[in-house]
């Protein structure tokens, strides 16, 4: 099911218009989950850090155990000329993604002697500069390597995600604060998270159970531009509970500000607001 509108599908060597199919019942993706994707977002006329999209979707395929089959720089030629579909001021989801076709002689681990690979451009509007968000507690965890794919982005990875959201959505809350195996603070079932206390930034440091995304790597090169002092640590729950302001960072929205976490009330503070200029001075900045 699509999410946006004015779809348009790159397969099979062209771009179509709409919601095509792509995928076969007996594929190896359809039936033993061998998906990977990226997004990244065209808005303003810019698709700002195309490329790095366009390259994880590749590594993101090589760690399933897909062989990736397009070129970073053929991949971003490609989603280009589909953009040229839209308007510049027009906002599109853009996701680049691969799946295994065929298996081995168990049928499980998937043969890299064919790959399916498809780019969907789905019209979504940016969130509003004042939407917000709330976050829940969930009793589900991230993964870690020895026992998931969590240095890829892939599909199989989500229903994870999406228990996290129904777990605190039927609570009232939009998102969840989720934790790692150890305990502590990883990110939100979709994004990846911030806090500042006292005027320093803080944010749980890569462990390999999330991806640490191209979006928050972007917000942290900005803040170390502007001299905004970063600390990426390990945070606990408490830490949160205590913090003046918290956001999320990641490529639907690129920043959102949290104004609960639980019992916990936030200002929408200006730290995120910052942020959010800073983000959208340098996306002007990227060429076409």
């Amino acid at each position: 099911m699509s999410v946006g509108t004015n779809i348009h599908t790159y397969f099979d060597g062209r771009w179509h218009k709409g919601d095509v199919p792509v995928m076969q019942a007996a594929d190896h993706g359809a039936w033993l989950g061998t998906t990977v994707f990226d997004g990244a977002r065209f808005f303003a006329g810019r698709a700002p850090d195309l490329v790095p999209h366009c390259a994880r979707v590749n590594r993101s395929a090589e760690a399933l155990m897909i062989k990736p089959t397009v070129s970073t720089d053929d991949m971003v030629e490609m989603v280009r000329e589909g953009l040229k579909n839209y308007g510049a001021e027009d906002a599109v989801y853009i996701r680049p993604m691969y799946w295994a076709i065929h298996g081995d002689d168990t049928a499980i681990v998937p043969r890299g002697d064919e790959t399916g690979f498809a780019i969907s451009l789905e019209q979504i509007p940016m969130a509003p500069a004042d939407a917000a968000a709330t976050l829940g507690l969930t009793r589900f965890r991230r993964p870690v390597m020895e026992d998931n794919v969590v240095n890829a982005k892939a599909g199989c990875l989500y229903p994870n995600n999406a228990r996290m959201l129904a777990e605190v959505r039927a609570r009232g809350f939009s998102n969840a604060l989720v934790a790692d195996a150890m305990g502590n603070v990883a990110e939100t079932a979709t994004a990846n998270i911030f806090m500042v206390r006292d005027g320093e930034v803080f944010t749980p440091i890569a462990n390999g159970t999330f991806l640490a995304g191209i979006t928050r790597a972007r917000h942290i090169a900005n803040m170390k531009a502007d001299g905004i002092v970063l600390h990426e640590k390990v945070l606990t729950f408490d830490d949160f509970h205590h913090a003046d302001e918290v956001f999320m960072t990641g490529n639907m929205s690129k920043i959102t500000p949290v104004k609960a976490l639980e019992d916990t009330t936030y200002q929408v503070g200006p730290m995120a607001r910052r942020l959010r200029e800073m983000y959208w001075d340098w996306a002007a900045s990227e060429p076409l």
